[in-house]
């Protein structure tokens, strides 16, 4: 008798045991499921925003926002994507001027074209602004609006980042695909403000970001209405429309939105004036950059760079209240797993 005593109590410890043990298992389970950032790493950049959010949905409290101006606009080159070792829509543009060529013999003399022909990137640089737009609106212009959709579509599917050997919509950053998703949970709208071509971003937003053409704002060129073969047609045309970059993003965001950000996040000086027209109105704001500190699993770089220069905006961020995300202490990891 007393043995079947002491099996009983022995089979009811186990039980205790494995019970306290899945217990604990779904507890920790939880706790990994109720994480909005998995791939943020624990500190105060992330407890910041989790905090903002929290505050600004906390119906009754002093810093509730109504849905409606839950607004956070993001950077693209740089702040979501990679932007080294060249914005993607300029090795687009690169690329389509190796197509064309053969149709315009013209260009095997004429600046900058010879040059990107030849491979002579110096001389390229040294053209400057005024080369960059001839080559831009040499490849941007003359045909319709859908058709520059399927060239930009279907150069994304075929071309590889010359670095990470992925397409570039894989080149885009997990922590920032997982804030996005986080944001729109909790009632936020979510845009893209970028100094990109608008057209060159809209094929791949909706399906790489989750945020649809119309809730994209970049630069354009001119577009007008046509009626060719019978039929009504938008046709790009080779002058620049807007500049969204800069001082031109605050009034991106003014035309295209209509209402004023209560989060911004970019990654350089450029969008500095984007943060600051966000943190100046009214109530709780959050302004954040994305500090590229990691060669290692993507690049290291700021102040001198020739892409994505973060030099001033690094200098008053902490008199300003805004956040710099540093990649390679905030972020367990970089890129989406293949």
């Amino acid at each position: 008798m007393k043995i079947y005593v002491r099996l009983f109590s022995l089979m009811f410890s186990i039980l205790i045991i494995a019970s306290c043990n899945y217990q604990v298992q779904e507890e920790n389970n939880q706790k990994q499921d109720s994480d909005p950032l998995p791939s943020w790493n624990e500190g105060a950049t992330k407890s910041a925003i989790i905090e903002f959010v929290n505050e600004v949905t906390k119906k009754g409290g002093p810093d509730f926002v109504e849905e409606a101006d839950r607004i956070a606009t993001f950077d693209n080159d740089g702040t979501l994507w990679v932007e080294q070792p060249m914005y993607t829509q300029r090795l687009f543009a690169f690329d389509r001027v190796k197509e064309l060529a053969p149709q315009h013999p013209e260009w095997k003399t004429k600046q900058p074209f010879k040059a990107l022909l030849e491979g002579d990137m110096k001389t390229i640089g040294a053209s400057g602004m005024k080369g960059l737009l001839e080559i831009v609106m040499a490849t941007h212009s003359g045909m319709t609006a859908v058709e520059f959709e399927k060239t930009v579509s279907n150069w994304l599917a075929t071309h590889k980042h010359p670095r990470f050997k992925r397409p570039f919509t894989e080149c885009v950053y997990q922590p920032q695909l997982e804030l996005l998703a986080y944001l729109r949970a909790n009632g936020f709208k979510t845009f893209i403000v970028s100094g990109g071509g608008i057209q060159f971003m809209r094929p791949m937003t909706e399906t790489t970001y989750g945020i649809p053409p119309e809730q994209v704002v970049g630069s354009s060129v001119v577009t007008e209405f046509q009626i060719k073969d019978g039929k009504p047609v938008l046709v790009r045309m080779p002058k620049i429309d807007f500049i969204n970059d800069k001082a031109g993003k605050p009034v991106g965001i003014y035309e295209h939105i209509g209402r004023r950000p209560i989060l911004a996040f970019g990654n350089s000086d450029s969008d500095m004036q984007m943060i600051e027209y966000t943190m100046a109105g009214e109530g709780r704001r959050l302004g954040l950059f994305v500090h590229h500190t990691d060669a290692e699993r993507e690049y290291a770089y700021d102040r001198d760079s020739h892409v994505g220069k973060l030099e001033k905006a690094l200098d008053v961020a902490d008199a300003n209240g805004w956040i710099i995300v540093d990649m390679k202490q905030d972020w367990k990891t970089v890129f989406p797993s293949k």
